[in-house]
């Protein structure tokens, strides 16, 4: 990895989420430049690449329309190959980005849990290009239930880091959210969210100061139910699988309860875990970049008439 440029969104915090729109028109605002800023950054120039990556999907259309229209121009500019990426497989792929640190990559098959604010996926990996869904959420995903818990107790978007953060110190079993008994290793998390709005508004109907007051406590219960439903169904599939290594990517995966627990998982279990760093964790270029490489590797390309999957 020679440069990943990061274009943040702050447009969508005074609106308490992502307005498709706003995200439309930032994408065609900044992904010129951040093309521009990515080459000079690596230190090379249009014609020095063997292939221009994007993101297919899934996504919102928008945005994903932006980034198809500008790759297919670019690559065909260039002259070079254009290829298609699934968001998803990139950040499953984010474990093996080469950034010269020392850090390990897993070894195939592994387990992957893959968990962001709209998706959450239990996936079994045997190659880079051979992916098995196993599980995922009948719902919402884990990222929005963090999200809109946020939302609930006041807090700005994106609120699950604040989540996060003001969980350290809070008391994990001071208030019971349910748990569904969803079969195999799909989950839900759709019944956490309205349990916890039920919570917090029975609160403030008694006190109104309740949630200044119990932020750290509701915080970390929310957090540790959402943590417990995940942990469960990827210990189940651990074991049922007989698999030896258990990995980790997505944007929620930056949260450090989650890193923890299932680093700690992984000891009891003797399981081999590994979790990209937090700048790969979420939305980024080096993860489409190294999910590229390998469809490159395979000569899998796609045409000049391929359009975005949003689904």
């Amino acid at each position: 990895m020679r440069s990943n440029v990061i274009a943040g969104q702050d447009v969508h915090r005074h609106w308490g989420g992502v307005v498709p729109e706003l995200a439309s028109r930032a994408h065609q605002e900044h992904i010129v430049p951040v093309v521009h800023e990515a080459l000079n950054e690596a230190g090379v120039i249009g014609s020095d690449l063997s292939a221009v990556a994007f993101t297919q999907g899934p996504g919102l259309i928008g945005a994903l329309l932006v980034g198809t229209c500008f790759a297919r121009s670019y690559a065909q500019a260039l002259g070079v190959p254009l290829i298609a990426v699934d968001h998803m497989k990139a950040h499953v792929l984010a474990h093996f980005i080469q950034d010269g640190s020392d850090r390990p990559v897993p070894a195939f098959p592994f387990l992957n849990l893959t968990v962001s604010g709209g998706h959450t996926l239990i996936v079994l990996i045997r190659g880079p290009l051979d992916m098995e869904v196993l599980g995922t959420t009948l719902d919402d995903a884990a990222g929005e239930a963090f999200d809109k818990g946020a939302k609930v107790l006041g807090l700005p978007y994106p609120g699950g880091p604040l989540i996060d953060l003001n969980a350290k110190g809070g008391d994990t079993k001071r208030y019971k959210l349910p748990a569904p008994g969803i079969k195999g290793y799909d989950m839900s998390f759709s019944g956490v969210k309205t349990a916890f709005n039920d919570l917090v508004k029975r609160g403030v109907s008694k006190e109104d100061a309740f949630v200044e007051r119990e932020l750290p406590h509701l915080c970390a219960s929310l957090q540790q139910c959402i943590i417990d439903i995940v942990l469960r169904k990827v210990q189940k599939a651990g074991r049922t699988l007989n698999i030896s290594s258990i990995a980790m990517s997505g944007g929620v995966s930056a949260n450090s309860a989650l890193r923890e627990q299932l680093q700690s998982l992984g000891d009891r279990e003797g399981w081999a875990v590994f979790i990209p760093p937090p700048v790969y964790c979420t939305d980024n270029g080096a993860m489409v970049a190294i999910a590229g490489h390998f469809l490159f590797q395979a000569g899998q390309f796609a045409t000049m008439d391929t359009v975005p999957h949003p689904r």
